[in-house]
């Protein structure tokens, strides 16, 4: 692995387009209730055969980091809390980069680092989902 550090600019890049993906998802969560507006919103899966998909809780998760209710949005879904999270440093990190010219540090992996961070990202989804499945369908097994 190795971190390269740029010199400073302002240059819009890929660490700029998620936050500005995560400012406008975050605004959107915080002052639009699209769950109750949109009459169609919600999980078909889960509505026909009552099992959760892998994106099941992401609607709760973003409204609830907006109003500041970590607690609440983990308990929907823990994997989509940490991704909901990742985007509001992602926030933070464009302002930074964009008004101050902060650096933003570039990480570059071999091809086996690559390898073995899709594996990595495959087993988090894998065990995440398991524990939105287990959630909606064993509550019982959590308590």
């Amino acid at each position: 692995m190795k971190v390269t550090l740029p010199k400073p600019n302002r240059t819009f890049g890929p660490a700029d387009v998620l936050g500005l993906v995560g400012l406008v998802g975050l605004l959107i969560a915080r002052y639009i209730p699209v769950a109750r507006l949109v009459p169609f919103w919600g999980c078909v899966l889960r509505e026909t055969t009552g099992w959760p998909c892998l994106g099941c809780g992401l609607t709760r998760v973003a409204d609830r980091v907006a109003h500041f209710n970590f607690a609440g949005a983990w308990d929907a879904n823990p994997l989509g809390t940490v991704a909901a999270l990742f985007f509001a440093l992602m926030v933070v990190v464009m302002v930074l980069h964009l008004v101050f010219a902060m650096p933003i540090p570039q990480l570059h992996l071999s091809p086996t680092e690559w390898h073995w961070a899709r594996i990595a990202v495959a087993t988090v989804v894998l065990l995440n989902y398991a524990w939105v499945v287990v959630k909606a369908k064993f509550p019982s097994l959590l308590t």
